[in-house]
């Protein structure tokens, strides 16, 4: 049987899991790294920065709000939202373990993102998003957001914002 729970967005690190988040976003650099062809052993292979973010995420994203969706006591997903500045606020890090998709997880995730974004006083939230990954970029336009001017000059990346 499946277990078909509700999928609830709360803040970490009040959720628990640190652990869990940890490897959420260890899965989320090392599939992103694959993609762009560049796949790595393991996280002692990633890029320092993401190396640092899953090594000690409550560092890395300091003064940030961090999201975990749950389904049931699992940590399933996770999505960063940075404080705004100059009214943009940007949705980083979205991932849904790839056993909890289609249950609309990452939904979930953004909707709580924008949600917040607009109460630190966002105007509008920002993305960057690999043209390649057609599921995340049909998702970001069901939720309204749109491609735009890039702030990120890398190949492939496709730039995207919405009002909130």
């Amino acid at each position: 049987m499946t277990d078909r729970s509700e999928v609830r967005v709360v803040d970490w690190p009040a959720s628990g899991g640190g652990d869990r988040l940890s490897a959420l976003l260890a899965d989320y650099h090392l599939r992103t790294e694959a993609e762009k062809g560049e796949p790595v052993g393991g996280v002692d292979g990633l890029p320092d920065r993401y190396r640092a973010e899953v090594l000690d995420p409550a560092a890395a994203f300091a003064g940030h709000t961090v999201l975990v969706a749950r389904v049931g006591d699992t940590a399933v997903g996770c999505l960063v939202v940075t404080r705004p500045a100059d009214g943009d606020a940007e949705v980083k890090r979205l991932w849904t373990d790839p056993a909890f998709r289609g249950r609309g997880v990452a939904s979930a995730l953004l909707r709580a993102g924008v949600a917040r974004a607009r109460e630190a006083g966002a105007r509008t939230v920002r993305l960057s998003v690999w043209e390649w990954r057609a599921d995340a970029v049909a998702l970001y336009r069901r939720l309204g957001f749109t491609v735009t001017d890039p702030w990120d000059d890398r190949p492939q990346l496709l730039c995207m914002r919405r009002p909130v």
